[in-house]
């Protein structure tokens, strides 16, 4: 982390007033700030001061659409679960003023640990670390989906009613907009989902979702404990079992397509199964885990719509790297895997 001023994104001079303000125990005259993750995403960036540090999150550079990327969303969910039992990092300041960085953006803590991706990560911690760390992940789900957003002042967050219709229509919509080939099985898919969702949302109780919930999503200290939840970018109010079934199908994924394309944590070995999961989720949230094939099946085509995309720019040579070219491949599997967990539950 240089302490360069020409950080992209985040001229430090117009930083150094502001944060002054927002966090007056900093040393704003030594403030030096480096890239964490940039990308299509939210930019992370790490500040310090020599002694200090914090997290400034912002929207991708050139981002065209305000609502992907609506920094005061994952800053208002957090501050609403900051008294519940979900760790989130501690807030420092939202800026709304866009004169200052030339968009939106927010300051939290740093907090200690990290996110571990890959089942390659986990393994030299050994099992019995991994399933310690894996239940940590299954337990916070749950308390997250206990939350009553009214109760948290998130109440006009989202909108619950027709919530899994809504989702069915915009994965539709996004395959649709990378269609390059023939997807019968999407078709046979697709119309399932859409006779099943009314009773599905009908059958729903609404809480919040995070939207990505899975392992590189949270930070774990070095005594395995998880300290904090992160990426709220696609948080919502709606059905929470949509995080639950997205959780377990990325390990579904990583069997088919490997580390390179899908986070493969959950095949590391200690991970608790796909039916223990369930079972320790059920059990915590007090949920009715009755029509998760419903979810399963729309997480499958999520999934199925996003690799889909992938393989459209890879055909126009807008994406390289290891992997891509195999997952037009798998596409159809996971198709397939939706198709039955419809049938399964």
């Amino acid at each position: 982390m240089g302490a360069h001023e020409a950080t992209p994104g985040l001229d430090l001079a117009r930083l150094r007033p502001w944060l002054a303000e927002a966090v007056p125990s900093a040393r704003a005259g030594t403030l030096s700030a480096g890239l964490i993750t940039g990308g299509r995403s939210n930019l992370t960036y790490r500040l310090t001061d020599g002694e200090s540090h914090w997290i400034l999150r912002r929207p991708p550079l050139g981002h065209v659409l305000a609502t992907a990327h609506d920094m005061g969303r994952e800053y208002a969910v957090m501050a609403a679960l900051a008294e519940t039992p979900v760790p989130v990092p501690a807030l420092h300041g939202l800026c709304l003023d866009t004169g200052v960085l030339g968009a939106e953006f927010y300051v939290m803590e740093a907090v200690p640990g990290r996110p571990y991706r890959t089942a390659a990560d986990l393994a030299p911690l050994g099992p019995q670390r991994v399933r310690r760390i894996a239940g940590a992940l299954v337990d916070t789900l749950a308390d997250l989906h206990t939350v009553d957003p009214f109760t948290v002042g998130l109440g006009d967050f989202g909108r619950p009613e027709g919530f899994l219709a809504r989702q069915v229509a915009r994965w539709r919509r996004q395959l649709d907009a990378s269609s390059s080939r023939e997807l019968p099985d999407a078709d046979t898919l697709h119309a399932a989902l859409e006779e099943r969702a009314p009773a599905a949302d009908a059958a729903a109780r609404p809480g919040i979702v995070h939207g990505d919930f899975r392992l590189d999503n949270v930070l774990v200290d070095d005594t395995d404990r998880l300290r904090a939840v992160i990426d709220w970018e696609m948080a919502t109010v709606g059905d929470p079992l949509t995080d639950l079934a997205l959780m377990l199908l990325y390990t579904r994924l990583a069997r088919l397509v490997g580390a390179e394309v899908a986070p493969d944590a959950g095949l590391a070995p200690g991970f608790p199964t796909e039916t223990e999961i369930v079972t320790r989720y059920g059990a915590r949230s007090g949920r009715d885990l009755g029509d998760l094939g419903f979810h399963l099946g729309l997480a499958a085509f999520k999934l199925a719509a996003i690799l889909e995309g992938i393989h459209f720019r890879h055909l126009q040579g807008q994406t390289v790297g290891p992997g891509f070219d195999r997952i037009g491949d798998v596409v159809h599997p996971l198709l397939d895997a939706g198709i039955a967990a419809l049938k399964e539950h």
